[in-house]
C-alpha cells in the first residue's frame, strides 16, 4: 500500500489558457500604436490630396463626391490618430 502524497493535486489550480477578453486586450493594445501612427500621417497627408481637387473647381459630382469622401477620411483620420505621440 502506498502512503497519499503530502501535496494533494487539489490546491494546484489547472492552469487555464487565456480568456478571451485577455486575447482582445492583448490584440488591440498590438494595434493601437501602429494605428494611430498611420492615422496621424494619413491624416497630415489627406490635405494636400485636397488640393487639386479645390483648383480643380467642385462643379463635377464625381469630384465633388471624391472631395466629400476625402474629407470624411481626414476627419477620421484625426479622430483616430489625435493621441499619437503625446
Amino acid at each position: 500500500m502506498s502512503n497519499p502524497s503530502p501535496v494533494s493535486n487539489e490546491s494546484i489550480p489547472p492552469s487555464s489558457p487565456e480568456t478571451e477578453p485577455q486575447r482582445t486586450r492583448r490584440v488591440v493594445r498590438s494595434i493601437k500604436g501602429p494605428a494611430q501612427f498611420l492615422s496621424f500621417w494619413v491624416a497630415i497627408a489627406l490635405p494636400f490630396v485636397h488640393l487639386p481637387l479645390l483648383a480643380q473647381g467642385l462643379g463635377d459630382p464625381t469630384v465633388t463626391l471624391t472631395f466629400g469622401v476625402l474629407l470624411v477620411a481626414n476627419v477620421f483620420a484625426l479622430y483616430a490618430g489625435h493621441g499619437y505621440d503625446s
